[in-house]
């Protein structure tokens, strides 16, 4: 199938805007708890409809009274947490506009976005971030005002002290900023994430937003209509899906926690106890890994072994029209009380799904997961797109494949394989840069870069990058995705980086999963051994190429790794080699592991 696309199931009133989503909820139920602050113990504290909106309202005030216009953009830079949600909706009713900065960001990353954005405005976490925006004021001559959540000396935090200045403000004053927003209104600027170069902002309106956080709600169904479902989000909220999440779940509207620190999100899952989780597919290998090594430290492992076989074919055979044979089940019943609860129990004990995005999670992973009673619903999606474009429907998903359109979305695979999307979800271009958004606009679809197939049912597949298709010497082209998330499946493995470009055969560099390494060393009685020398030693090569070996059974022969290089240690972001939203920097990676490369070839540039 070449295009395909679903009818709307959420049409944007024409005098809408996000700000419309608190008070529509604090009118229909006032009473309902939509958000959970976490307090000091570890517990967690209801916030009801009613409350927030009062909240939101409160911080929208103090945004007039200071200075802050219709318009005006606001950066903010915290990790994920409640306050950032309540500034994400006050800035909004005041009809401004926020702009997301991961709090990881370097000074100059900093800079970038509060200056090409034309911040006037910024609020930071911490005490941390003062200093650093204090440094860049030469170069962010439109900034008047810096506000600090969690000041050092015991001052007031920017929530109170914008709720105390807007004390005196009008109600009417209030409406007439949220008045003038519009469907079509700048929502948000949300910069990428640099993988290919330096950040472009990406303009979202209030309609991006509308349409694709109501159709997704539409589609999510059961899951989100549950009186009891919840939702913790830990991916950062300067992230698009993030963003996207955060808006949809008050639609919804379900119960939504944040943490800031994924250190602590074993416990809070443990505590909160959500229904539907959000995460990369980083997350859930890391759960698998930790699964699995628990399994071998408690003398398990072969236990696990079965378990995690028996949940792939049983999920497997799911998708027949037959169905999990009698012999399956009971294997498949057995394992539940022997391991798949217990799974099930670190993960909070009440989800039965999770939405995966920002890229591949795998079939097998997928199909394990579907089989321990907790679906993976990946999709496929790009900040050009405000997050979705595609995701798996809970009643219907296809492991394997990261879904059908979102409805209101229609998608056409060009004659080259790349992916083409249109909707009112597609952002309106590039802050400040209409040659770069002449590049991927045309006649309304958006180019998205990617590559991939739909089947006859709308299922979408992405098989790769066209910017990082691979020629080698012999013209055969490679797509590295395929075999790369093949390798990374391994639980020895973190990263699987496929080079080749002009080269004679396809190569690998790989790190290994810092967590699972000491694991397995112990295991083969390993664990005497420095770094280094466990890096070269011949079991755990061997154990490497086997994940090599897996890997190139997914693809010819022409496109298989001949042969691959261990680093010492794993991608970072602080090293500049990862996004924030763990992506690989490609073009930084090759650069900065060169010589690596170069010995892969015998040195031969």
């Amino acid at each position: 199938m070449r295009e395909f696309g679903l009818p709307a199931r959420y049409e944007v009133s024409a005098d809408s805007g996000l700000a419309d989503v608190p008070r529509v909820n604090a009118e229909r139920s006032p009473d309902l708890p939509v958000l959970a602050r976490r307090r000091p113990d570890g517990g967690w504290d209801d916030v009801t409809a009613a409350a927030f909106l009062a909240e939101v309202r409160a911080v929208a005030k103090g945004l007039l009274a200071s200075g802050v216009a219709p318009g005006d953009r606001i950066g903010l830079l915290s990790r994920t947490r409640y306050e950032w949600t309540l500034l994400d909706f006050a800035i909004w009713t005041a009809g401004a506009v926020p702009v997301p900065v991961y709090e990881t960001s370097s000074p100059e990353q900093i800079a970038w976005n509060l200056s090409d954005s034309g911040a006037v405005a910024v609020v930071v976490e911490d005490g941390r971030h003062l200093p650093v925006v204090a440094s860049l004021r030469d170069r962010l001559p439109e900034l008047r005002t810096v506000w600090c959540l969690d000041p050092d000396g015991g001052e007031p935090g920017a929530i109170a002290r914008l709720t105390e200045a807007g004390s005196e403000v009008a109600d009417a004053d209030l409406a007439a900023a949220t008045a003038g927003v519009t469907p079509d209104s700048v929502a948000t600027i949300v910069y990428t994430s640099g993988t290919t170069g330096r950040p472009k902002g990406c303009v979202l309106t209030h309609r991006a937003f509308l349409t694709v956080c109501g159709n997704t709600v539409a589609e999510l169904g059961p899951l989100v209509r549950d009186p009891n479902a919840s939702l913790l989000l830990f991916l950062p909220l300067a992230h698009v899906l993030a963003r996207m999440v955060e808006v949809a779940a008050l639609m919804a509207p379900l119960k939504l926690a944040h943490v800031p620190d994924v250190a602590t999100l074993t416990d809070d899952l443990a505590s909160y106890r959500p229904t539907l989780m959000l995460g990369v597919p980083r997350v859930f290998e890391k759960v698998y890994n930790a699964a699995r090594a628990k399994a071998d430290e408690e003398g398990r492992g072969p236990i696990f072994e079965r378990a995690a076989r028996t949940a792939e074919a049983y999920s497997r055979a799911l998708d027949t029209p037959a169905g999990p044979g009698l012999a399956l089940r009971l294997r498949h019943r057995l394992f539940d009380v022997l391991v798949y609860r217990r799974l099930r129990a670190a993960l909070g004990g009440r989800a039965t799904h999770a939405i995966s995005g920002g890229a591949p999670l795998g079939a097998r992973l997928g199909h394990f997961f579907r089989g321990v009673g907790f679906t993976v619903l990946e999709g496929y999606g790009l900040t050009e797109t405000c997050a979705p474009t595609a995701f798996n429907p809970a009643e219907a998903p296809r492991i394997g494949t990261v879904g059908h359109p979102v409805p209101g979305t229609r998608m056409r695979i060009a004659d080259d394989g790349e992916i083409l999307v249109r909707g009112d979800h597609v952002f309106h271009g590039y802050w400040n840069n209409e040659p770069a958004t002449s590049e991927v606009m045309s006649d309304g679809w958006l180019h998205t870069g990617d590559l991939g197939a739909l089947d006859d049912e709308g299922y979408l597949t992405v098989t790769g990058r066209k910017r990082e298709i691979l020629v080698t010497a012999g013209g055969k082209n490679v797509a590295p995705a395929v075999i790369e998330d093949r390798v990374r499946a391994h639980a020895l493995i973190a990263e699987c980086l496929v080079v080749g470009d002009g080269r004679p055969y396809v190569a690998a560099l790989i790190t290994l999963d810092e967590v699972f390494l000491p694991r397995w060393a112990a295991e083969h009685g390993l664990a005497d051994l420095d770094h280094d020398a466990l890096l070269r030693h011949p079991e755990l090569l061997a154990a490497v190429q086997a994940a090599v070996d897996d890997g190139n059974a997914a693809v010819s022969r022409a496109e298989s790794i001949r042969r691959f290089r261990l680093l010492p240690d794993q991608f970072t972001e602080s090293g500049g080699h990862l996004t924030p939203s763990m992506k690989l920097r490609r073009h930084v990676v090759t650069k900065d592991f060169a010589a690596e490369i170069d010995a892969l070839y015998g040195g031969a540039a």
